[in-house]
Formats: C-alpha cells, structure tokens, sequence
C-alpha cells in the first residue's frame, strides 16, 4: 500500500539544509520515491502555519521508506537536514483500494 511523508520544515541554518537538499535525489532515486511537492510558499487554507517548506513524498510501500530512511547514504545526508531545519515529519497510509 501506498504510503506518504509529509514534512514541515522551519529553517535555522539555509546554508546547511542546502547542502543537504544539493545531494537528496542521488539518494532519494535509489529507493523507489516520488517527490511530489516540495513548496517554500504553500497557501494556508485554515489556521495558523509557522514553517518555512513543506515538502510531500510518496513511496509503494512503507519498506520501501525505510529502506530510504534508515539507508546509510539517506542517514548520512541527513545531519544536514537536521542541522539546517527543524522538522515535523509524518508517515500516512493510502487508501486500499475497494477500502470505504
């Protein structure tokens, strides 16, 4: 089943987070994502938002994000991300299909 990530990023460090984001798709190709929406100026619908990027991926299957996400070469780039932005990062689960 499909599965998302969403992540609301607030940046503390543009210089580190760009590192970063210079070497994520030579990871993220190599395990089956999509990268799906990565907005520095979503438009807030309801309520108050205090980040700075949204970024939405899909992957076929929740092993196939942790595969990614738990992948040294991901893990390494990643000190980056970490350096360069607070995050809130969540994983949900597709509709099945026929599910009502």
């Amino acid at each position: 089943m499909t599965v998302y990530v969403i992540v609301q990023l607030k940046m503390t460090d543009r210089a580190a987070y760009d590192r970063y984001q210079a070497r994520f798709f030579d990871v993220f190709r190599k395990f089956s994502g999509r990268l799906l929406s990565a907005d520095e100026n979503p438009q807030v619908l309801e309520g108050a938002w205090d980040r700075d990027k949204l970024v939405l991926m899909s992957f076929p299957d929740e092993a196939a994000f942790q595969a990614w996400a738990t992948s040294p070469e991901y893990l390494e780039i990643s000190k980056d991300r970490k350096a360069g932005a607070e995050g809130v990062a969540l994983l949900a689960k597709g509709f099945a299909p026929g599910a009502s």
